[in-house]
């Protein structure tokens, strides 16, 4: 309640002078940067420089890494024959044309790249016929022969 009381009475007060005079004692902030750090001047512009610089180091890395995952989804589509990508081409040119893909993502493309050629070769297409069932494989095939061999009995004469 005092609280409420004083809140009211109180910040009217303050503009004309009256109550509140211990909260009045404010510091004052010094007006030159390098002071307020607790620094030289030459000391503050150094630091400045400094922190410049480290921020053009890092957005650099940070365009860089999003170039080489533009160039790697760029490879994506091509191995895919998926449409190209503006905004690639243009991060990957914003870079430089310097930009390689990691090596470990490379070698993630490349296991893939394997195992889909391994299931488009006949080693693989054999691979898939062990995974078959060989009963029915062998009951098709004999009944294909047996309808093959009434067909042509019709048809030939000399059978």
């Amino acid at each position: 309640m005092a609280f409420l009381i004083k809140s009211m009475v109180g910040n009217p007060l303050k503009g004309m002078g009256l109550g509140g005079g211990e909260e009045k004692a404010e510091e004052e902030t010094p007006k030159d940067p390098a002071a307020a750090a607790g620094m030289t001047r030459e000391e503050y512009e150094e630091y400045q420089k400094q922190l410049v610089e480290e921020k053009m180091e890092r957005d650099a890395d940070f365009l860089h890494k999003k170039a080489e995952r533009a160039t790697l989804r760029v490879c994506l589509r091509e191995k895919y024959r998926l449409p190209k990508s503006e905004q690639d081409e243009n991060m990957i040119q914003m870079a430089g044309d310097d930009v390689d893909v990691p090596e470990e993502l490379l070698k993630m493309v490349d296991e893939d790249a394997t195992e889909e050629e391994e299931k488009d070769s006949i080693l693989g297409q054999m691979q898939n016929l062990q995974n078959m069932d060989m009963d029915q494989i062998k009951e098709k095939a004999s009944a294909t022969l047996t309808e093959m061999k009434s067909k042509a009995e019709e048809k030939c004469s000399v059978m």
